[in-house]
């Protein structure tokens, strides 16, 4: 039988791309470690800065484990969540037509970290048909350099991925953008016609249980909105 011997190039090649995912990997994962930090240090501001009151608002942050964060506060739940894969923008993202993508293509390799906004009595009721709403993603490559995409507050001032370098400050100013974003995102009543007829096993579940989907915006989605991704 012939040897076949692999090719060079070929084992190369995928050695140094799955190094430098690894690399673009690690960046993200720091990242989101600041994120942590800053969200108990925002707890722990809140805590001492109101320990006093006699009314309690919560302020609460939870660590979910190495992918996992939440911050809540009032009626309100944030979610942190990092994916573990590394992405690549489309060909199509204003993102691909900057200087600093066309001196290195490899820049355009971002991890990402997601921002999810749920009602706090989603959990506590365990409305599992509640719905959340993803308000901003961040991605970071393997320079630290990052793009925020998001809502309103969280995407207007982070979309520079040239100049954006991950830090504490920067960390803080995308966290605190997020918290003033869902503090003025207000719960609203859903369509009369959605919620007229229930069936009597709806009815018959325990308020915790019942089948009757709440949101901030029922029925609204998030990529059809006129208010996308800036």
């Amino acid at each position: 039988m012939m040897d076949i011997h692999p090719n060079d190039d070929l084992l190369d090649g995928l050695r140094k791309k799955a190094s430098f995912k690894q690399e673009v990997y690690h960046a993200t994962l720091d990242t989101f470690r600041l994120f942590k930090i800053s969200l108990a240090e925002l707890a722990e501001e809140y805590r001492l800065k109101y320990k006093a009151e006699p009314t309690q608002i919560p302020f609460e942050y939870r660590d979910k484990g190495e992918f996992e964060a939440e911050l809540r506060f009032g009626g309100d739940i944030l979610i942190f969540t990092m994916h573990t894969n590394v992405f690549e923008f489309s060909r199509d993202h204003e993102v691909m037509k900057t200087m600093y993508i066309s001196e290195n293509t490899s820049r355009s390799y971002c991890g990402i970290i997601m921002i999810f906004n749920f009602l706090a009595d989603s959990f506590k009721y365990n409305r599992v048909n509640d719905l959340g709403y993803m308000i901003g993603r961040i991605f970071v490559n393997s320079e630290k350099h990052y793009f925020v995409e998001g809502k309103r507050e969280v995407g207007q001032l982070y979309n520079n991925f040239q100049s954006s370098v991950i830090s504490r400050e920067s960390v803080r100013l995308i966290l605190e953008s997020a918290i003033r974003y869902t503090c003025n995102f207000d719960l609203l009543t859903p369509p009369y016609d959605s919620t007229k007829m229930i069936t009597v096993a709806d009815i018959q579940s325990t308020l915790d249980n019942m089948k009757i989907t709440t949101g901030k915006r029922l029925g609204f989605r998030f990529q059809g909105d006129h208010e996308e991704f800036s």
